[in-house]
């Protein structure tokens, strides 16, 4: 619903309002002076019936019809039709713009405290919780990945013989609407729950002590209408890298936002199939996949996605601090991965190009997969022939590039390769073997040995991946799951709640 929003006066004459934006008085002897269609407003804001947001994070405005705003600004949305961004009105400052629309919760919601985390799964959590500089204490809320309607409360913990661990609590919901760990304590709200346990620990492994700290997420574009954007609008400034088919920069776009920018060579693929791919992978959106915010369409494309501090995993754990890591955090970027991939693999969709050097790496080591679907469109003859230095037959499973059969079988291939890079820590596979010998000794059985340092059940992993019958390789949501759980002890997920 699109409304006219009163002025600024009228909004002041709308509303007194408390901390729970209850209506306290409406001054009626101004009341004729409102647009008819706010009198229903007004009438339903007495009835509970209008929802004003409260913003979760600061925002910088990007663009003129952008807001900017501070975290605890609230807002009253004029329009919420387009998704992405809604245009609101400031509460504060009485401005109407654009606003991020995940930037904002309904004021008062369970959504808006700042320890609820809403859709995050229990391997997310523990990688939050666990970052350093949390204390024991430190934790968040979710929705429960298992019992619909339900939360999960995770706390950081310590003990002698585990180290630092998170445990996991299962709040469960009164049919009454209630909220309980145990029968015995049982709240009305989430809220007075929370606040029961940051009091005292009352079972639990510890107290509740602080919010788990998050970063903010990135917006779904840079701004509204900011998709096939003008080349002048993008300031390219560090070149991070170069490959066969363009560069990879650090770059301004609008003067205000820091992207990465990849551009590719004129003649590397066709301006209309690349806009029509684009229009696929940018609504592929998930954590552990870099999202698409913008193009350049003409040629020479440009392809702007978010800025990824610590840049491409090859060069993260050949050369940066990623070489100085152990095998439990590598697994956990294999995790993350094998996460990504299964959401492309629920999506139907193929990767084609999965090797670290398209893997990217943010802060607390947060593993994101870039140029999914892109290899499909490259028009350069030595790379469709699948032959010569261009095309990445050591990472390609053989009926990929003996015969151009890709599915998300053959990325699953390329998955098992990326775990030898992980664990050699960036080694480059099949060491000694040019690509003709590779292409020939894999067709006749020849497997990579297991890695030095390497668990044999990892590499038996791996193998899996490389079976020759493409069928009989395993799914990426398997891949996550055997990954998440590979040093997790067999103890139950959830601590019991009736024994608190």
């Amino acid at each position: 619903m699109r409304l006219n929003p009163p002025s600024h006066t009228q909004t002041n004459l709308l509303f007194s309002l408390h901390h729970h934006n209850v209506l306290l008085c409406v001054h009626s002897t101004h009341f004729h002076k409102l647009p008819i269609h706010y009198m229903w407003v007004c009438f339903f804001v007495f009835l509970g019936g209008v929802t004003f947001f409260v913003a979760l994070y600061d925002y910088e405005a990007r663009t003129s019809d952008d807001l900017s705003f501070k975290k605890g600004d609230r807002f009253q949305i004029i329009n919420n039709t387009e998704g992405d961004w809604w245009e609101a009105r400031s509460i504060n400052t009485g401005r109407n713009g654009y606003i991020p629309s995940n930037y904002v919760a309904p004021a008062d919601s369970i959504q808006a405290e700042e320890w609820y985390f809403g859709k995050m799964g229990r391997k997310d959590a523990e990688r939050l919780l666990l970052n350093p500089g949390n204390h024991r204490g430190t934790f968040l809320v979710r929705e429960s990945e298992t019992t619909k309607g339900a939360y999960s409360l995770s706390i950081r913990d310590w003990d002698e013989t585990k180290g630092d661990n998170v445990k996991h609590y299962k709040i469960r919901k009164l049919d009454s609407g209630g909220y309980y760990i145990t029968t015995r304590a049982q709240f009305d709200t989430l809220q007075k729950l929370v606040k029961h346990y940051t009091e005292h620990a009352d079972g639990l492994c510890h107290r509740l002590t602080t919010v788990c700290p998050t970063v903010k997420p990135q917006t779904q574009g840079l701004a509204k209408d900011a998709w096939e954007i003008p080349r002048e609008s993008l300031r390219l400034e560090l070149k991070l890298g170069q490959g066969c088919f363009g560069e990879v920069w650090m770059g301004t776009w609008n003067g205000t936002t820091k992207v990465a920018i990849k551009t590719l060579k004129p003649g590397t693929m066709s301006p209309e199939a690349f806009l029509q791919e684009a229009q696929i992978m940018k609504k592929l959106r998930h954590d552990k996949l870099v999202p698409l915010y913008a193009v350049v369409s003409e040629e020479p494309i440009y392809i702007v996605t978010e800025y990824m501090a610590k840049g491409s995993l090859l060069d993260f754990i050949k050369e940066g601090d990623g070489k100085f890591l152990k095998l439990p955090l590598l697994v956990d970027m294999a995790a993350q991965i094998a996460d990504g991939m299964a959401f492309i693999e629920r999506m139907n969709y193929i990767h084609r190009d999965l090797r670290a050097a398209n893997i990217l790496v943010a802060d607390n080591l947060v593993c994101k997969i870039a140029d999914f679907g892109l290899a499909r469109l490259i028009e350069d003859n030595e790379y469709t022939a699948r032959q010569g230095a261009k095309f990445p037959i050591k990472w390609t499973a053989p009926e990929a590039a003996l015969y151009g059969r890709f599915t998300i079988k053959s990325d699953v291939w390329s998955f098992g390769i990326l775990l030898t890079e992980l664990v050699t820590k960036g080694r480059v596979p099949y060491p000694g073997m040019v690509n003709r010998e590779v292409l020939e000794q894999v067709e006749r059985g020849y497997r990579m040995p297991c890695p030095q340092g390497c668990p044999e059940s990892l590499h038996e992993m791996m193998k899996l991946c490389w079976k020759k019958d493409p069928d009989e390789r395993p799914t990426f949501e398997y891949l996550q799951s055997f990954l998440e759980d590979y040093f997790t002890a067999t103890e139950p997920q959830y601590q019991p709640g009736e024994n608190l």
